[in-house]
């Protein structure tokens, strides 16, 4: 009896790791960057809407690496946006009130993926966003999409300010059909 639960005990846990193997081989990170300009002058108080251009996915050969297609997508979420101030050398985020990133492809309404509110003065050029846990499979299997950044300023900038946006998507997907 003694050794039957053991036999059921090292089957069960065998079972347990060999599923979190395989969870880890179909779930990976996808990285894109993209630039944004905010020109010089924007009202205070405002709200503006500045598009990306359009990102290539290249999802398929993205996928090949990993054994994958975009038809075994389980789903896509946002894991991580972040902005940077890329130029002026000088600037930083003391202009920006709020700012919300919303995903948007051809033959989609476009969707809320990160936000900040009340912004801070004296963070620097880096500026982390909240994001959703929205799925954006739909998005990502395109062959492009963009990125608009809705924003608010409290203070008046005299020189345009160049962003770069990284977001890192999260994503589930099945290897081989598995």
């Amino acid at each position: 009896m003694k050794k039957l639960f053991l036999l059921t005990l090292f089957l069960l846990s065998l079972s347990q790791f060999s599923c979190k193997k395989v969870q880890e081989l179909t779930q990976f990170d996808l990285k894109y960057s993209s630039e944004i300009t905010i020109p010089s002058a924007t009202g205070l108080n405002l709200s503006f809407a500045i598009s990306t251009p359009d990102i290539p996915t290249n999802i398929e050969s993205e996928f090949s690496v990993k054994d994958t297609n975009k038809d075994l997508i389980e789903k896509i979420t946002l894991k991580s946006l972040n902005l940077s101030v890329t130029n002026p050398t000088e600037g930083n985020f003391d202009f920006l009130k709020s700012v919300e990133i919303y995903i948007k492809a051809e033959g989609l309404d476009p969707v809320l993926i990160a936000s900040k509110t009340n912004i801070e003065d004296g963070l620097g050029k880096n500026l982390n966003l909240d994001v959703t846990q929205t799925d954006i499979k739909d998005y990502i299997k395109k062959d492009k999409f963009g990125l608009e950044v809705k924003s608010v300023t409290d203070k008046l900038i005299t020189k345009d300010h160049t962003l770069k946006v990284d977001g890192v998507f999260f994503v589930d997907a099945k290897i081989l059909g598995l």
